[in-house]
């Protein structure tokens, strides 16, 4: 993974990690390693994160215990390039995170792909609960539509029980708020490119701390602790 790397693995992942967990921008970085006597240029920082962002997402994955099938979706707004960008987001009754993705557009398609990705990954919830949107109502019909007709077992699949409730949904509202509390001091990203990789960095982040990962549930596993065993 960090096979003909300038820097030690330490020290790219101290880097990575407390960009993607802590409130630090990419020249706080820049200093706080440089006083640790150790020269690293911010743009070298971000490089890293654009970097291993993806992979150790790639990793946790591969270890993340399976969620309910109790879905609270909803989508929050992200700034990309000075215009809203949409991250539509999904929990489990757990509030364990399901599934994110970041969309230029928040519209019917948007949603159906959201979608598609999470069933993908996951077993299929048996009831999702929603506030009033009609768009992401439409997106969960089609997609479990699509997914029944595609069922090769031979047992008969249920319909996804949809509960439209803005007071229910207030567990995702919530759960947004860890996210977009990394999110806001950065100002807003650059690209779309870079926003999805970083997104899905900050999302690993909350979902170690939730300890989403089968390693880290009966064990009180620091940050540091996970990233090195992801890197290992």
């Amino acid at each position: 993974m960090f096979k003909g790397r300038h820097f030690d693995r330490s020290v790219i992942l101290l880097c990575v990690r407390w960009y993607l967990a802590y409130s630090l921008s990419l020249r706080n970085l820049e200093e706080m390693t440089a006083e640790r006597g150790i020269s690293v240029d911010y743009a070298t920082v971000h490089r890293w994160i654009v970097r291993y962002s993806p992979e150790l997402l790639e990793r946790f994955n591969r270890r993340k215990r399976a969620v309910t099938r109790r879905w609270h979706v909803d989508e929050t707004y992200i700034k990309v390039r000075g215009r809203w960008a949409y991250l539509y987001r999904a929990i489990d009754s757990d509030g364990d995170t399901v599934e994110f993705w970041l969309s230029e557009r928040r519209s019917l398609a948007a949603a159906k792909r959201f979608l598609r990705k999470a069933l993908s990954h996951h077993a299929r919830p048996e009831r999702i609960v929603i506030d009033g949107s009609r768009t992401n109502r439409e997106a969960i019909l089609a997609c479990d539509m699509t997914s029944r007709l595609r069922n090769r077992s031979r047992r008969e699949l249920k319909p996804i029980q949809i509960q439209q409730s803005a007071y229910l949904n207030n567990r995702i509202e919530q759960d947004h708020r860890a996210v977009k509390r990394r999110i806001r001091p950065m100002l807003g990203f650059k690209s779309m490119a870079s926003a999805r990789t970083i997104l899905s960095g900050i999302e690993m982040v909350h979902m170690m701390r939730k300890g989403q990962a089968e390693y880290a549930c009966n064990s009180n596993l620091s940050l540091a602790e996970q990233f090195a065993r992801l890197a290992a």
